[in-house]
């Protein structure tokens, strides 16, 4: 790893965690708006916020994670 790079790999794992995220917000959003029967606004709110709470919190850990593996190998220590 080249320590200029690491930014900019540590953003696309970020925007890549966001995406995956959100496609699994779409699928839990959907499942638990439709269990719970709401209407088609509502269950278009819901879905929304769960996308976005989702990839949130995905591409959080998923940015933290690639992190501690770019500093593992940068400077040898290993957990």
């Amino acid at each position: 790893f080249h320590l200029l790079s690491i930014p900019f790999a540590q953003q696309h794992v970020k925007l890549m965690g966001f995406a995956v995220g959100m496609a699994a917000g779409v699928m839990f959003g959907t499942f638990s708006c439709i269990r719970v029967g709401m209407s088609d606004r509502e269950q278009m709110e819901g879905v929304g916020k769960m996308m976005m709470q989702s990839g949130g919190m995905f591409g959080t850990f998923m940015s933290i994670g690639m992190d501690i593996c770019c500093r593992d190998h940068l400077y040898g220590t290993y957990l």
